[in-house]
């Protein structure tokens, strides 16, 4: 809402029949409802269909991912329920997310996971490119625990320029949504010109096949979602490097 508005935000609890859902693409039952509506400027029919296409923004480079109704949409499809979009242009938008009613018992909270990091590495080194100071941090800390050498970028031109130099790099590991113009996969791809055995681990907090966009995982390409313990991201590096040195 460029020049400001109203935002509503509802919830309510929906019971779903044979009609109500096949109009929502949903099996019938109980659901929990959100709806946010703003009186903002809408969506233009002609882009309505791509909203939710990963990447796709239209925002000017790197004022924008194009990533973040992808992120609901993967999240909500993940988790067994749909989204509608109701929109005209010049009067606003209303976005509701429907998901599965649980309504089973409440269960004891699982026995805490071990998140020692063993010492796993040889020196290999990992380039970690992630605008979040605080999750690059985390990210490094956790390498440099396992015994790997870590390089640092905050954003994707810097990460290329470090990939395109002759320093040593074992791995790369990229957030997706980065700023400054290349997302992480472009980061990716632009590297493998120069070094097409370079191993890549997307970080993302939504599904893999948004992450990707509308291609697809190359051999020595992975993607680890968010939330994830730091154990699963020592050992999904570990996996991923010895691989390399065996030639996977």
């Amino acid at each position: 809402m460029p020049g400001g508005g109203k935002l509503t935000i509802e919830t309510a609890n929906k019971w779903l029949d044979n009609r109500a859902g096949r109009e929502r693409d949903l099996p019938p039952g109980q659901y929990i409802s959100v709806c946010v509506t703003d009186t903002g400027t809408g969506i233009p029919k002609d882009i309505a269909d791509r909203i939710f296409d990963p990447f796709f923004t239209t925002k000017p480079i790197g004022q924008g991912t194009g990533l973040g109704l992808s992120m609901i949409h993967g999240f909500v499809r993940q988790s067994g329920g749909q989204i509608r979009v109701y929109s005209e242009p010049g009067q606003g938008t209303t976005m509701c997310l429907y998901l599965p009613r649980y309504t089973g018992e409440i269960t004891a909270d699982a026995e805490a996971v071990d998140t020692t990091i063993a010492e796993m590495g040889a020196g290999e080194t990992v380039l970690v490119i992630d605008d979040e100071p605080t999750v690059r941090m985390l990210i490094v800390e956790v390498l440099e625990e396992a015994g790997y050498v870590a390089l640092e970028a905050e954003d994707g031109p810097w990460g290329l320029k470090i990939l395109q130099t002759d320093v040593r790099i074992d791995l790369l590991i990229t957030d997706v949504g980065l700023p400054g113009g290349l997302n992480g996969r472009q980061v990716a791809d632009a590297a493998r010109l120069s070094r097409p055995d370079l191993k890549v681990l997307f970080v993302t907090g939504f599904a893999e096949n948004a992450a990707v966009g509308n291609g697809h995982l190359e051999a020595g390409m992975e993607v680890i979602t968010k939330p994830f313990v730091m154990t699963e991201l020592a050992n999904k590096v570990t996996d991923m490097i010895e691989n390399r040195h065996r030639g996977a």
